[in-house]
């Protein structure tokens, strides 16, 4: 089974989330029904970049890169090229 890491928008608080899970669309899900404390107050949520990993250690490494600052540029600099910024 694939992991993946991934980052949501609120386009209502204009705001990201990174993350990592094993099923995207049931993780989004959960999103958006409010069972994550750190994101309920921001709902709704859309997924706006993800990535594939063999391993749930590749994803969380991943999420971790999201997180720092040479992450941030990088998902910066890709998500301008979709009109997100």
């Amino acid at each position: 089974m694939p992991f993946y890491t991934y980052v949501l928008f609120s386009e209502s608080h204009k705001r990201f989330y990174k993350g990592h899970c094993e099923d995207m669309e049931l993780r989004l899900k959960q999103h958006n029904e409010g069972h994550t404390k750190s994101t309920k107050p921001f709902k709704p949520w859309k997924i706006v970049y993800y990535e594939v990993f063999e391993t749930r250690e590749e994803a969380i490494t991943r999420e971790k890169y999201f997180k720092t600052a040479a992450g941030r540029r990088f998902l910066k600099k890709n998500l301008n090229k979709t009109g997100i910024k």
